[in-house]
């Protein structure tokens, strides 16, 4: 086994690929945010705060896509546990400088692992969604950004992404 794998812990001793036993840890109050966005074109986010995106609500359906998509998590990312989630918030606002949109998840969970995989997967799904109710006006739109910006509670402590 190599240096690097030795620290995975989704690694075990031969090299294979396992679900963590959490069972074994406390369970305690855990909360991730990620963020992404969706850069466009300024017309094309002037029509989708207009309401003018012929698949409908872009803003709400990427929200809602958003949710679902944390709550889905473990049937999307391999080894991730499926988690009983106790809220999960998808923010939306406009950026007119990017000019786009900036997605921001937070997610909370009271249990045995952490929640950092399904706000980064709830971010990740609303900016796809917003490209997909949006692509019909511009199919040039960049995702980027999709990140962990802190995550709180469990053994490892809470961490914050640093300041640039």
């Amino acid at each position: 086994m190599s240096e690097k794998a030795a620290g995975l812990t989704h690694i075990g001793a031969s090299g294979e690929a396992h679900m963590v036993d959490v069972s074994g840890k406390q369970e305690t109050s855990r909360e991730a945010l990620a963020e992404g966005s969706v850069v466009m074109k300024a017309e094309t986010l002037e029509a989708i705060l207009a309401g003018n995106a012929k698949k409908g609500d872009v803003l709400a359906t990427a929200r809602i896509a958003g949710i679902m998509a944390a709550k889905k998590t473990h049937d999307l990312i391999p080894l991730c546990h499926p988690l009983a989630l106790s809220k999960v918030v998808v923010d939306i606002e406009p950026d007119h400088e990017l000019p786009g949109l900036r997605v921001m998840a937070r997610v909370r969970v009271t249990g045995q692992t952490g929640v950092e995989m399904e706000a980064l997967t709830a971010a990740s799904v609303a900016c796809l969604t917003i490209y997909d109710m949006a692509k019909a006006l511009d199919k040039g739109m960049v995702l980027d950004g999709i990140r962990l910006l802190e995550k709180t509670g469990g053994k490892s402590g809470d961490w914050r992404v640093a300041e640039n």
